[in-house]
């Protein structure tokens, strides 16, 4: 029997606005894309050959519509799983009226894997993912060696990874892992353009320190 694949992510169905189910039956087939064990026609899909940026685990899509609002030259690219936090993110995209952004909702492993062409990315985007606090969860978390490996196939030479977490152990282990693969290089640990997000805020509302990590693909 075939191991099964240890998630960083448990699918909470959530309560959904009328709102949030109204975007996700009216403007997926604008702004959405389904899961298939194909590639992105990046061009096509976005309508131009722009830069693509891709965020995992958006919530509720707030940081990526900002960041999409503020530099249309970019497509940006969103992957989520729980239901809720699309529904908001596609309201707001409509609500702003971007041309620039599309979401999926699966498991963002399976979509680098199988939707997202080697080298064709300018940016991936992981802004506080679940740190999986307790030690024996530990393997949950997203940032592992396989995982990173994975981002660098993805990424153009030059490409930025920016990895932001409020959990100083979390961090240290990103430091970790980060370090042992060769395909990046450190080049920063400030914020940068990075919008402040309510995880953000709620972290530093409890007195966690915010570390930001900023990667480029050699």
């Amino acid at each position: 029997m075939p191991q099964r694949p240890i998630r960083s992510f448990v699918r909470r169905a959530g309560r959904m606005t009328p709102g949030q189910r109204r975007a996700l039956d009216e403007l997926w087939p604008t702004y959405g894309i389904d899961y298939q064990e194909q590639p992105i026609d990046f061009a096509r899909c976005f309508g131009n050959t722009n830069p693509v940026a891709l965020e995992i685990g958006f919530g509720d899509g707030a940081l990526l519509v900002e960041m999409a609002a503020r530099d249309p030259g970019i497509n940006f690219l969103g992957v989520e799983v729980h239901e809720p936090g699309i529904g908001h993110c596609l309201l707001e995209i409509q609500s702003h009226e971007l041309a620039n952004v599309r979401v999926i909702c699966h498991d963002a492993t399976e979509v680098l894997k199988d939707q997202i062409h080697d080298a064709s990315l300018s940016a991936v985007n992981l802004f506080f993912p679940d740190p999986w606090p307790k030690k024996r969860h530990h393997k949950r978390r997203i940032i592992q060696g396989g995982f990173l490996q994975l981002l660098a196939s993805k990424l153009k030479s030059g490409g930025r990874l920016h990895i932001a977490t409020d959990w100083s152990d979390y961090a240290e282990h990103i430091q970790d892992i980060a370090g042992k693969e060769d395909a990046f290089m450190l080049a920063g640990t400030g914020r940068g353009e990075r919008p402040r997000s309510k995880f953000e805020s709620r972290g530093m509302a409890l007195g966690h320190s915010i570390f930001d990590f900023q990667y480029v693909r050699k």
